[in-house]
């Protein structure tokens, strides 16, 4: 982006490019790991309007988790908004988890909040996000508790699966795929589509691999219902 384009550029709209930016940045290489210069560089702007804008890395990294995890809830309460009389609150909404995969980071900023409870401000923001997520699938979704354990369960295995890019492992390591396969259900050629362009097709390679959660409403396995149309 050039100098000029970022004058011209509304603030409001350089704030969420360089949130977007610092979301696939942070995503990638976690909070300890991640200097406002790479933020800046991945935005194409200078590291010095960066700290002018959020003030600290810190700073940055809060604003970056509270919008994602913004997304996330934006998303689910669209889609219980969608719910036919047959759906399941909790395969529905583990649909749409496994499908925002395509928002580059988001399950792996939020993981990486989540993993920083030493840190006192992100940890704090870290228990009021999950204490909000959890309030969302038992209050708005209606999950009961013993299903929102498995929920939670199976949507930080996803996250993690992203985190250490086990994608990479899927044509070159068996049991890699099948547990991609385990992890993602019906929707791992779509994840491996969106994380990884170039993946064969895994439905190829074991076209009878069974998915644990599959066809089990009560499971809470994000990703695990039957895809819907």
């Amino acid at each position: 982006m050039s100098a000029e384009t970022a004058v011209r550029m509304p603030a409001a709209q350089r704030r969420a490019m360089i949130l977007e930016a610092a979301r696939g940045v942070f995503g990638r290489q976690g909070y300890h790991g991640t200097t406002t210069d790479q933020i800046a560089s991945a935005a194409g702007i200078s590291q010095p309007y960066v700290v002018r804008m959020f003030g600290s890395k810190e700073a940055l990294f809060l604003e970056v988790f509270r919008d994602t995890l913004g997304i996330l809830l934006d998303a689910w309460r669209e889609t219980l908004t969608t719910l036919g009389p047959d759906d399941v609150p909790a395969h529905v909404i583990g649909e749409q988890f496994v499908d925002l995969a395509a928002e580059q980071g988001l399950h792996t900023v939020l993981l990486q909040g989540f993993v920083s409870g030493a840190e006192p401000a992100i940890g704090a923001a870290a228990r009021d996000g999950f204490l909000e997520i959890y309030r969302f699938l038992r209050d708005e979704a209606g999950i009961p508790d013993d299903q929102v354990q498995g929920f939670l369960g199976s949507g930080m295995i996803f996250a993690i699966m992203l985190a250490i890019d086990m994608p990479a492992r899927f044509d070159e390591d068996r049991d890699a795929a099948d547990l991609l396969r385990a992890t993602f259900g019906a929707k791992c050629g779509q994840v491996l589509d969106l994380v990884r362009p170039s993946a064969a097709d895994p439905g190829a390679a074991h076209p009878g691999a069974g998915h644990p959660g599959a066809g089990h409403p009560g499971a809470g396995h994000p990703g695990a219902a039957r895809p819907r149309a």
